[in-house]
């Protein structure tokens, strides 16, 4: 199926999210036009301002509640590509289903609004799924896009309410994806497009979108903000954590690709840059040796010799995407600066 190119009209879902942004801006700086979706009109303005140079080739639309049925089917009209990114991410919901719900009928929604409404041009929908779908808790070693979270979705469905956030979390992301996936088979002799998912895990580097305080940043940031410049977490506090990361702006182009190379449809994409311990953050920004920072030192090295639990390939992005990832200290600099140019 022949992918889009420039200057064609995109189509992104939550737009003014930590990674919707820079995909905009993206997109934008390659000649897209781009429709992009946000919950309420005072989220538009802080977009409007930073894309202004690029004129009538940005156009917001308001979705209220991505959950109800029809909800994109006037945002989807004329697009010839959809990047869905709109999603729920917090870690306090009671009832699973207050996290599990708006993620599978918001996904579910845009691609049935799509079939019925988006006309015969649309050619490629990618959605950003996560990590969190593919990684299960006993899992060991590499891992690749053949790999599925069930272990999360069984304790959900066990342990309804007593399941852990994070298991309620990776289930929704997990069934989020499962039911794309379902509905592109199931309706694949109707519809003109194909489907991508592109699976981050921890996604930190600058920000574009708008946030009022450090009390206000998403999660992985947030995660990074107090690791690095407030010192709220001890360095035996980190010590107990490891992951993976890519930077925001990876994940961005990852979707330019996603929606521009012709075969990758029907394909997962891993959006890794590597394992890390926070040990390898404080190396990093320690390194950079920036003035009035300061810094843990904690175990300087450390990270060299970990053994990981797990791991992602990031093989099939590296060479079917053309993913060249962003490095610990790059993005350290560009997110420290970043932050601090705030005043944070």
């Amino acid at each position: 199926m022949p992918a889009i190119a420039a200057p064609a009209k995109v189509l992104v879902s939550g737009a003014n999210g930590f990674i919707a942004v820079w995909l905009v801006q993206d997109l934008l700086e390659r000649g897209y036009s781009v429709r992009g979706t946000v919950r309420a009109e005072s989220k538009a303005t802080h977009i409007r301002n930073l894309f202004k140079a690029h004129g009538d080739k940005l156009e917001i639309v308001e979705v209220p509640d991505i959950t109800k049925p029809g909800a994109f089917d006037a945002a989807v009209q004329g697009v010839d590509a959809i990047a869905h990114t709109a999603s729920p991410f917090h870690f306090n919901a009671d009832d699973p289903n207050d996290v599990i719900e708006p993620a599978v009928k918001g996904t579910v929604g845009i691609l049935e609004s799509a079939l019925k409404h988006a006309g015969p041009q649309l050619r490629r929908i990618a959605v950003l799924s996560s990590c969190a779908s593919i990684i299960n808790d006993s899992d060991r070693g590499e891992l690749d896009e053949r790999r599925w979270n069930e272990e999360s979705i069984a304790e959900v469905r066990a342990q309804g309410r007593a399941a852990g956030q994070a298991a309620k979390y990776c289930a929704s992301k997990s069934l989020a994806e499962k039911a794309a996936w379902e509905f592109a088979e199931k309706h694949k002799s109707e519809i003109s497009w194909d489907l991508v998912a592109l699976n981050p895990p921890f996604v930190f580097g600058p920000i574009l979108h708008e946030v009022s305080s450090p009390a206000a940043l998403n999660s992985s940031v947030a995660l990074f903000y107090e690791a690095i410049l407030t010192q709220k977490k001890t360095p035996e506090e980190l010590a107990e954590m490891q992951g993976s990361w890519v930077d925001v702006r990876d994940v961005a182009l990852g979707h330019v690709r996603a929606l521009e190379v012709p075969e990758v449809g029907g394909q997962r994409f891993i959006l890794s840059a590597g394992p890390f311990i926070w040990q390898d953050w404080l190396d990093a920004a320690n390194e950079l040796k920036l003035p009035g920072l300061t810094v843990p030192t904690g175990t300087p090295g450390a990270g060299k010799d970990f053994e990981y639990k797990s791991w992602y390939s990031s093989a099939k992005a590296r060479t079917v995407l053309g993913i060249e990832f962003h490095d610990k200290k790059s993005t350290a600099k560009d997110s420290i600066e970043n932050l601090k140019a705030r005043g944070w």
